[in-house]
């Protein structure tokens, strides 16, 4: 994941994405050791635009309270949210909302948490003057999700496990690179890639999707043995394996943790991811 820069004052893209990426946190190969503190992922890749995925609209809006035509909106955190999926269903900047609530560079959210959201009025007006009676599925992230769930069903890996990755990941987008160089759906670094590969039998290009997809997932197959749990794979695959051995989860994996595991029981139940 990229953490989030501070809100430009003229960002260039639309309410719901990032203004900005910085550095992607390494997926280590088993007993490297990262220097905690450095490289932290936030909740999504800077930039996610999954809302044709949402099936519902954005809350109602409080009044009038933030600057330069914002509307500043209470919430309470729920399991699986994400400062970027938060961002995407208010209509807001996720630089701004990040940088409103001081969250920091890993954007980690809690439950329980009370956070405020500049949603952008004019962005609110333009939805609300489209009639939109059915939300279709962008055809991109569909496909990512189709190439994600395959390339886990060969692996041996749960699609939905793989699909809660890749959607906390880059919300299931595969044009996103980090900072840190870390490509595509699964988010995965060039190291890590050429890791993958030994085990796919052949060379992983990391910038085609079906490739991409093959490397996230069978990474995930590789956690799950090297961990006991679940949750430590989960967690090995946003922290590093070496540092999970050594020094068990962070605060900002655990939170991670809880992110994908709510994702994952939502797509089990047949909801959107968000």
């Amino acid at each position: 994941m990229t953490s989030t820069t501070s809100p430009s004052t003229s960002p260039s893209t639309s309410p719901g994405t990032s203004s900005g990426t910085a550095a992607h946190p390494l997926v280590r190969r088993s007993g490297s050791t990262p220097t905690r503190g450095r490289g932290r992922r936030t909740g999504l890749v800077g930039g996610l635009v999954g809302a044709a995925l949402l099936l519902m609209g954005a809350p109602a809006v409080a009044a009038d309270g933030g600057p330069g035509g914002r509307r500043l909106v209470d919430h309470t955190v729920r399991a699986g949210e994400t400062a970027t999926g938060l961002a995407v269903r208010y209509h807001a900047w996720t630089a701004e909302l990040i940088s409103h609530n001081h969250l920091g560079s890993s954007a980690a959210l809690h439950v329980g948490q009370h956070v405020e959201i500049p949603v952008v009025v004019a962005a609110l007006r333009h939805r609300t003057h489209r009639a939109a009676p059915h939300r279709l599925p962008d055809p991109r992230t569909a496909r990512v999700r189709r190439a994600v769930a395959g390339a886990a069903n060969r692996a041996g890996v749960d699609p939905h496990l793989a699909l809660a990755v890749a959607w906390q990941e880059s919300g299931w987008q595969m044009d996103r690179r980090s900072g840190a160089g870390a490509i595509g759906a699964m988010q995965v670094l060039p190291g890590t890639g050429r890791w993958m590969s030994l085990y796919a039998g052949r060379p992983l290009h990391l910038r085609r999707l079906g490739d991409n997809a093959t490397a996230g997932t069978t990474l995930l197959r590789v956690l799950d043995r090297e961990t006991p749990t679940t949750r430590r794979a989960i967690g090995a695959y946003y922290q590093g394996l070496g540092a999970v051995r050594e020094h068990g989860l962070y605060r900002d994996t655990r939170a991670y943790v809880a992110n994908v595991t709510a994702i994952r029981d939502r797509l089990e139940a047949g909801r959107p991811p968000a």
